[in-house]
């Protein structure tokens, strides 16, 4: 786990400098080698690229930051739809009292084993 910087609050000098940083703490090929073969590198953005990750890192195979960062601004932008009163609660079924969800929808379909949740995920790459 790499922790982001926060380059507006070095004012307080808590590291000797950035590139310190970087050296010694920063996420890079070589630490990542380290990793299981199936780790994935993740970041919620905004990302120091050179400090807490390299651009290999961050740009590579193992990494979903783009697509972290895609869905994550997707949630942001519905909750504050819904907080802004966009669409009431009750057009949204994940947000009902559970009988009133399947009142409006039926009941809710039962969740997939476990060999089907690997199947579905293996089928979505």
């Amino acid at each position: 786990m790499v922790l982001r910087i926060q380059r507006e609050r070095q004012d307080e000098a808590f590291l000797p400098s950035l590139r310190e940083y970087a050296v010694h703490y920063g996420l890079n090929m070589k630490r990542l080698a380290l990793a299981k073969p199936d780790a994935i590198v993740m970041h919620p953005g905004p990302m120091n690229r050179g400090i807490e990750i390299s651009s290999d890192v961050a740009d590579g195979a193992s990494s979903l930051i783009l697509d972290q960062v895609a869905n994550g601004l997707a949630v942001r932008m519905a909750v504050l739809y819904l907080l802004g009163g966009g669409a009431g609660v009750s057009s949204v079924p994940a947000l009902q009292p559970k009988a009133e969800a399947e009142a409006n929808t039926g009941p809710a379909p039962e969740p997939l084993s476990a060999a089907a949740t690997a199947a579905h995920t293996e089928g979505s790459k």
